[in-house]
């Protein structure tokens, strides 16, 4: 039988709503859109995308973590973006994370993200290795 398991990640800022940073089904990880924040809900980066891009794939890689995933199994991404022009300024900071992975993507222009300042926010899913 598979059991839903629910992840809060020590060390990351406590979420905004009635949510958990990652849900583990079977052997794939749901990890929530994360954002340019600091443990204490700070944002890194300012007006800074590339730096709040970092931010970003640090606390998501910290929830994969948990999870027992890593970027390397990451199979589907999805980036929003404040503006889709930003996108040239955050792709070395994604290779820097993902290596030589290619995750399924897709990339979203959004009017804001839920923190004033916020310019992009991911989320994905993974698989487990076993």
């Amino acid at each position: 039988m598979t059991v839903k398991r629910e992840i809060m990640v020590p060390g990351l800022s406590a979420p905004i709503s009635h949510y958990c940073d990652a849900t583990v089904w079977g052997d794939l990880v749901f990890v929530s859109g994360a954002a340019p924040v600091d443990s204490a809900g700070k944002l890194v980066g300012t007006d800074d995308v590339a730096a709040q891009c970092r931010q970003v794939l640090a606390n998501l890689g910290a929830c994969l973590k948990a999870a027992g995933s890593d970027f390397a199994h990451v199979l589907k991404v999805t980036v929003y973006l404040t503006n889709v022009h930003d996108r040239h300024k955050i792709n070395p900071v994604r290779q820097e994370f993902f290596g030589a992975a290619k995750p399924a993507s897709t990339l979203i222009e959004v009017s804001r993200l839920a923190f004033p300042g916020m310019k992009i926010e991911i989320e994905c899913v993974a698989g487990i290795p076993r």
